[in-house]
C-alpha cells in the first residue's frame, strides 16, 4: 500500500477497529447511515440470496445455494435497489451487502434503508464488507457454536463507521471499482490456467491408460467400441475374470473407512483431517459392514460420476458398496487411474439409466464393461508415470493457487485501506 499517498492529517476515531482516520471524517455509528426498515407481504417479488463473496444477488442465479425457500413467502422481507440486507447469522463472514436488485429475502434477514443524503450505497457496500467492519461484526456477534451465531440489530447500529464527504465517497468507490475489476481479471485468467491444466491432466492420464506411452506403438482393434484402438501387444478381458467381488464381513479390527472421489478409500480419522471438519459415523451394527483390503477397489454412491475408488488402507467400509479384489496380476497404481479415466467413466455410465444423483452401481454394472490389460511391467510403468506427471501438475496448481490468494488479500487490504482512510485515492 506504500504506492498510494496518505491524507495530510489524523485523527482518532475513538473506535478500536478503526484506529486513526482521516481529520475532516466523520465518526458515526451505523445508525447515522441506515435505519431499519422492514416491508413484507411481496410474494411476487424474487427471492434474494446474500453471500460473503457476491453480495446480494437473485438466488435461482446460482445452483449452489441448497437453503429451501418457504412455500409462503409473504412473510419475506423486500429489499429494493440501494437497501442494505444482512444474514445475521452470518454477518461476522461478510455475508451483507447492498442490493441492487427489487426481491424478497429471508424473514431472519436484517433489513435496512440508507440514508443517501449522507452516505453512498457502494461505498457503504465497500465499508461493511471490508475485512475491517467485518471483524467488528464478529465482535458483536454470539451463539453456541460456529454456523449458528446470531446478530441484533441494536447491537448492529451501534457499530463505528466512517463517513468521508459524500464527494470522496464517490471517488473511493470509483477507485475500488477499478481496481476490484483489474484485480477479478487476474484471478479469472489464474483460475483459468488451473482449469487447462486440470483438463491437460484428464486427457493425458485418458490417453496413457488406453494407448500407453509410446506415441509411436503399433495400434490393433480392441474390439471394445468405447476403446477403440490399444497397442498391438496388449490385451483385452472380461472385468469378471480380473476383478471378483469381496464379500467378506467387517472384521473386529477393522477401522472404518471412507470413500472419497478426492482422496480415494481412506480411514475417516484421516479424512476428517484432511478436510478440516468432523463427519458423521456409523456406531451400531458395525458387524454388517464389509471387509476391504489394501489395494481393493470400491464401487460407491458416486463412482457413476467419478469413478471407482482405490483403497489405500485397510478396514470396513458401509455395506452397500461393492467391493472388488484382483484375481489376475494387475498393477494397482495403473487401475487407479484406469477406472477414473474420463473414457471408463463414460462407458460405466452407459450401463445403467441413472436419473438421480448418487444412483449406486453395483457389480453387473462393472462386469459389464469389458476392460484393457497391458503387460504388467507396463501397467506399472504408466502408473508410475502418472503419478510423477500429477505431483508437477499439483506442484503447478498449488502456485497458481498462491498468487490467487496474495491478489485475494491485495484486493481486501486495499478495499479497508481505501474505506477507513489509510490511502488517499
Amino acid at each position: 500500500m506504500s504506492v498510494y499517498p496518505k491524507y495530510d492529517r489524523y485523527k482518532d476515531s475513538g473506535v478500536d477497529w478503526l484506529g486513526d482516520v482521516p481529520e475532516h471524517w466523520e465518526v458515526e455509528s451505523l445508525r447515522a447511515a441506515a435505519e431499519l426498515f422492514v416491508e413484507k407481504n411481496r410474494p411476487d417479488l424474487p427471492v434474494l440470496s446474500v453471500y460473503r463473496e457476491y453480495g446480494v444477488i437473485l438466488k435461482d442465479s446460482r445452483d449452489d445455494n441448497h437453503n429451501a425457500t418457504s412455500l409462503d413467502t409473504s412473510s419475506y422481507k423486500v429489499v429494493q435497489p440501494g437497501d442494505l440486507a444482512v444474514n445475521k447469522m452470518k454477518a461476522w463472514q461478510g455475508s451483507l451487502g447492498v442490493s441492487e436488485h427489487h426481491g424478497i429475502v429471508s424473514p431472519a434477514y436484517i433489513t435496512c434503508r440508507l440514508n443517501q443524503k449522507k452516505v453512498s450505497g457502494r461505498y457503504i457496500h465497500y465499508l461493511l464488507r471490508s475485512k475491517t467492519l467485518v471483524g467488528a461484526l464478529d465482535s458483536i456477534s454470539y451463539g453456541v457454536r460456529v454456523g449458528q451465531w446470531d446478530m441484533r440489530f441494536e447491537d448492529f447500529k451501534k457499530v463505528g463507521i466512517t463517513i468521508p464527504p459524500k464527494p470522496e465517497q464517490d471517488r473511493i468507490v470509483t477507485f475500488l471499482d477499478r481496481k476490484t475489476a483489474e484485480i477479478d481479471a487476474l484471478i479469472a485468467k489464474k483460475q483459468r490456467q488451473i482449469e487447462l491444466l486440470d483438463e491437460q491432466k484428464a486427457i493425458l492420464i485418458n490417453r496413457a491408460v488406453t494407448r500407453g506411452l509410446n506415441p509411436n506403438a503399433k495400434l490393433k482393434p480392441s474390439g471394445i467400441e468405447w476403446i477403440g484402438e490399444i497397442p498391438a501387444h496388449w490385451t483385452t478381458e472380461r472385468s469378471k475374470r480380473v476383478f471378483a467381488q469381496r464379500k467378506e464381513l467387517a472384521r473386529p479390527d477393522d477401522i472404518q473407512l471412507s470413500a472419497t472421489q478426492a482422496y480415494g478409500v481412506i480411514g475417516q480419522d484421516d479424512y476428517e483431517k484432511r478436510i478440516g471438519r468432523r463427519i458423521v459415523k456409523i456406531m451400531l451394527h458395525l458387524e454388517k459392514r464389509k471387509h476391504v483390503e489394501l489395494d481393493d477397489f470400491v464401487i460407491s454412491m458416486r463412482s457413476f460420476q467419478g469413478g471407482l475408488e482405490r483403497a489405500w488402507v485397510s478396514g470396513c467400509i458401509r455395506s452397500s458398496y461393492t467391493i472388488l479384489r484382483p484375481i489376475a496380476e494387475v498393477d494397482a497404481g495403473f487401475f487407479t487411474h484406469f477406472f477414473k479415466s474420463h473414457s471408463y467413466i463414460k462407458a460405466l455410465q452407459s450401463t445403467g439409466n441413472f436419473i438421480r444423483d448418487g444412483q449406486d452401481l453395483n457389480y453387473d454394472n462393472f462386469c459389464a464393461v469389458d476392460i484393457i490389460l497391458p503387460p504388467i511391467a507396463e501397467q506399472k510403468e504408466i502408473g508410475s508415470k502418472i503419478q510423477e506427471f500429477l505431483g508437477k501438475t499439483a506442484e503447478a496448481i498449488r502456485g497458481i493457487e498462491r498468487e490467487i490468494n496474495s491478489l485475494k488479500t491485495l484486493r481486501s487490504t486495499l478495499i479497508a485501506h481505501a474505506v477507513t482512510g489509510r490511502i488517499k485515492v
